[in-house]
């Protein structure tokens, strides 16, 4: 199956926000490759054995954006930026449920760096991470948004300078800064 174009995502997305539901059935099968990539991408830095799998993740972000029929779309990285963000709440929801602590709790806790995402055997402590960008959100709240977008969400450097309507140049500052304070954060070390 060949790439949908941005133009027509966005024009069923804009369709869909204005009440066409037949707009959402339509945008479904052109966006369903992308979410799993995203899916495959989040679920590929949890812990061995999770029992959440690609499919149930997308089906629960489709969920959860059937409720943010409200949104206006700008386009297809916009609509990305909301379904990665919905995806780490997903998870981060069924890390509570499962009992899982925040800094602990018997998940495995491991740096975030670059070798976190070419890890063949990552394991993440996705609570701790929500909480430390959650604390980052409250100091700069754009560079929290490019973590979320470049790692949970997998998009690029140019996709996610679209999403924030910043350069590229910018996005890969916020990048390198973002990862600093977050691996510090995760550490315990004081500013």
């Amino acid at each position: 199956m060949t790439t949908p174009s941005p133009g027509a995502v966005t024009e069923l997305l804009r369709a869909w926000s204005e009440g066409d539901d037949g707009a959402l059935d339509r945008l479904v099968p052109l966006v369903e490759a992308e979410l799993r990539r995203l899916a495959r991408g989040y679920l590929g830095r949890e812990r061995r054995g999770h029992t959440l799998q690609i499919t149930a993740l997308v089906n629960e972000a489709f969920l959860r954006l059937t409720d943010a029929r409200h949104v206006r779309w700008q386009d297809r990285a916009h609509f990305l930026g909301i379904s990665a963000r919905l995806m780490r709440r997903v998870l981060v929801d069924y890390a509570r449920r499962r009992g899982f602590q925040k800094r602990g709790g018997g998940a495995q806790r491991v740096t975030f760096d670059e070798g976190l995402v070419a890890s063949p055997d990552p394991a993440l402590d996705i609570v701790a991470l929500d909480g430390a960008l959650e604390a980052l959100a409250q100091v700069d709240v754009r560079k929290s948004r490019v973590v979320e977008l470049r790692f949970f969400g997998g998009l690029t450097v140019e996709e996610t300078a679209e999403v924030l309507n910043v350069s590229p140049d910018t996005v890969k500052r916020d990048w390198r800064l973002a990862k600093l304070w977050l691996l510090r954060e995760l550490e315990g070390e004081e500013p």
